[in-house]
């Protein structure tokens, strides 16, 4: 398998590096850093680009993962000091990993780590996964973001997006931002001052690595999780002053002890999450006990303390200062004392030349001046100008008085002429540099530009080519809606039910579509559904106990999942009869991105458009049940039972329920006698009937081998063997 992790280096990073790699699978890395500063041990490839960058739709190509592990709150990138650029960054980053994901070709699972830190309240109860965060921190409510954006961009095409909380987490840091800020405030106070306070009053819930990972792996081969939220605990709960006791223990050494003081101050501080769900599902066995794994630890932190604590750093603080003062002015004086330097040379070539047949009228100075005007600017030419002139006053003084040299008024015009060419020079040499610049920056800025209009452009493209499709293809226009439902019309009267639901599946195009029939006022049974999603809620269920989809059902208003909420299907639309539910339909599997009010509105005229057919075929079916059975009796007419028994095989065979049919030994009793022992052990949604050999049968529908197994056993004990029946031998 293939997987990707993201996020800088950190402990728990190499422990998850570590556990995938011993499986045998192939880890790649992307670090988030665009300057490739952290280096990662034992992966196959390591990737260092920020997450928002364009090349991210290339990486994922290029890897084609199986299973994305986002690090999410515990990526060493960002932490709660992080800036309002760093979170924008963060979250912009997730996005663009998401959307680069939808874009593969292939199916991936994204999972997507996130902590306690988004429940920042006070709690008396373990916390599971239907409650809702508060978070009020940015740091905080970015993960809690992040959350929210991994879980609506599920597709079911090819991205499946999970959540995993994971409480209080610890472990041997490799750095000091790997330290959770208790066992890091503990350990530093332990260290320097021999002593550490607590508070009795606060709790916490501590989360091993190895423990974490473990359940993150096993996570990870699972094949179909049945939630997307998960808490992952160990219920191993300890005091603050508990925690500090092993941080003593731990960092005590031979006659240093270090001592704990006890201040219970405040209300009662505890988060707890709840991993009841996780551990049922999977199994999770926690094996770490955070008492003796904090010893190790802060023992460790103690024989490596400078690792983690600076104690000289403040030491050295104005000494530095005054050494970065010096080694700024020192760079400041650089390009004068080069310039000082390659003046010697001129001076010494102008005093060579006076007197000279063939160079006494070449001027080394105006050359010198203008050179360093060329290269370097008018700052420096002025600065030459100014070497120029104190070494042309000293060589005059040679054969004259410095009266007579200031007096010269040659001089002056000499001066005046290396100034002048020296600052024009010089001005000139700037404003190009100057020029060159601007020109720089706004290329730089208009290939921003160009690379936000390629992304706009590609976003503009991609809307255009699903519109134009829509158009083209006209799968949602009124003749096709009108199509697809009149199809109903080709079935009879008792295959309508199971067939209406496959309707409702192409027009809305979801693949997870079930439909429940009302019964007996509160509760719904399920009729027909086109996959086992589909069927999560099961066969029977009491939908008032559903109150926010009860609630816009009643008010006839499609429901719209927006929460997410895995109890509740993502749309739900009922069917009215004179005022009263007749039936319910509910749709799994939508895009987050189709669930809009067109989306729904779809819903709702694909409901009202098969409302007369399936009310219809629901009266039928009732009339069926009361007046064609034998008197006095729950057992259907032979050419009834007949008709509805081929139906629900058909409807079986096609994947649209389950049916299981049961053979009946009598044992000598009559069939009546059967029909009026058997009656009070059936539901409502089962049928007894004849066929032709004379042989007494048994409709279960909607149940499996597995749950025919309990109305077989409870026939056992009215006196009756019943046989599961092979479909393919029922003679129609």
């Amino acid at each position: 398998m293939d997987i990707l992790l993201t996020g800088g280096t950190s402990y728990f990073m190499d422990a998850m590096i570590d556990k995938f790699t011993k499986e045998g699978h192939r880890v790649y890395v992307l670090s988030g850093n665009k300057y490739g500063t952290d280096r990662y041990k034992k992966v196959f490839e390591q990737y260092d680009f920020s997450y928002d960058a364009v090349v991210i739709n290339e990486v994922i190509e290029s890897i084609a993962p199986d299973t994305v592990i986002f690090s999410g709150a515990y990526d060493s990138n960002y932490s709660k000091e992080s800036d309002q650029g760093q979170i924008v960054s963060y979250t912009t980053g997730l996005v663009n990993l998401l959307m680069a994901l939808q874009c593969s070709k292939k199916k991936v699972k994204f999972i997507y780590l996130s902590s306690e830190q988004i429940f920042q309240d006070r709690y008396e109860e373990p916390l599971t996964e239907r409650d809702i965060p508060k978070s009020y921190g940015a740091y905080q409510l970015a993960i809690r973001q992040g959350e929210q954006s991994v879980l609506n961009a599920q597709t079911d095409e090819n991205l499946e997006t999970y959540v995993l909380r994971l409480d209080h987490l610890y472990g041997k840091p490799k750095t000091s931002q790997d330290f959770s800020e208790l066992l890091s405030e503990m350990c530093r106070e332990g260290m320097f001052f021999n002593n550490i306070n607590t508070n009795e009053k606060n709790r916490y819930t501590l989360l091993s690595v190895g423990d974490a990972i473990q359940h993150i792996y096993t996570f990870v081969n699972a094949k179909e999780p049945k939630q997307r939220i998960y808490h992952i605990s160990s219920g191993n709960t300890l005091t603050e002053t508990e925690i500090a006791v092993a941080v003593a223990e731990g960092m005590a050494n031979g006659n240093k002890k270090i001592s704990v003081t006890e201040r219970s101050l405040g209300m009662d501080y505890h988060t707890c999450l709840s991993a009841e769900a996780f551990n049922q599902e999977f199994g999770a066995v926690y094996r770490d006990h955070p008492e003796d794994s904090i010893r190790k630890i802060a023992n460790y932190v103690r024989k490596h303390f400078k690792k983690y604590y600076q104690t000289n750093e403040k030491k050295f603080v104005f000494t530095n200062r005054i050494l970065n003062q010096l080694f700024m002015i020192f760079q400041i004086l650089i390009p004068y004392i080069e310039n000082t330097v390659c003046f010697i040379p001129f001076f010494m070539l102008n005093n060579r030349a006076v007197g000279s047949q063939y160079f006494a009228n070449l001027d080394f100075y105006l050359i010198y001046v203008l050179l360093f005007a060329i290269i370097f600017g008018q700052q420096q030419a002025t600065y030459s100008a100014i070497l120029a002139t104190a070494g042309y006053i000293f060589r005059q003084q040679y054969t004259r008085s410095s009266f007579e040299v200031i007096l010269d008024y040659n001089t002056y015009v000499w001066i005046a002429q290396l100034f002048i060419l020296g600052l024009v020079v010089g001005y000139l040499k700037d404003r190009l540099r100057a020029i060159r610049g601007e020109d720089k920056r706004e290329i730089e800025y208009l290939k921003n530009q160009m690379d936000d209009i390629s992304t706009i452009n590609s976003s503009n493209v991609q809307i255009k080519n699903v519109l134009e499709s829509q158009i083209i293809n006209q799968n949602d226009s009124f003749g096709r809606v009108y199509e697809i439902t009149s199809s109903l019309d080709q079935y009879a009267t008792e295959e309508v039910l199971f067939y209406a639901v496959e309707v409702v599946s192409k027009l809305i195009h979801s693949k997870d579509v079930a439909i429940y029939s009302i019964s007996n006022g509160d509760y719904a049974r399920l009729f027909a559904a086109t996959s086992d999603k589909a069927r999560c809620l099961g066969n029977s269920i009491r939908y008032k106990e559903l109150p926010e989809m009860y609630r816009e059902l009643e008010r006839d208003r499609v429901y719209i999942n927006k929460d997410m909420n895995d109890a509740y299907p993502l749309m739900a639309d009922a069917i009215f009869s004179q005022e009263k539910m007749e039936m319910i339909i509910m749709a799994w599997g939508i895009p987050w991105d189709r669930m809009t009010l067109s989306q729904a509105n779809m819903l709702r005229v694909t409901g009202f458009l098969i409302q007369n057919a399936i009310l219809r075929a629901d009266r039928y079916m009732e009339a069926l049940e009361a007046k064609r059975y034998h008197e006095g009796t729950s057992i259907l007419e032979r050419e009834a039972f007949k008709t509805l028994l081929g139906a629900y095989v058909q409807a079986a065979n096609r994947g649209l329920t389950e049916v299981t049919v049961l053979s009946i030994a009598l044992n000598g009793r009559t069939i009546l006698q059967a029909g009026m022992d058997l009656g009070h052990a059936l539901r409502t949604s089962d049928y007894m009937g004849q066929l032709d050999d004379g042989q007494l049968y048994v409709l279960l529908s909607n149940t499996n081998l597995e749950n025919a197994n309990f109305v077989m056993d409870r026939f056992k004990k009215l006196g009756y063997i019943a046989n599961v029946q092979n479909l393919e031998e029922i003679q129609l």
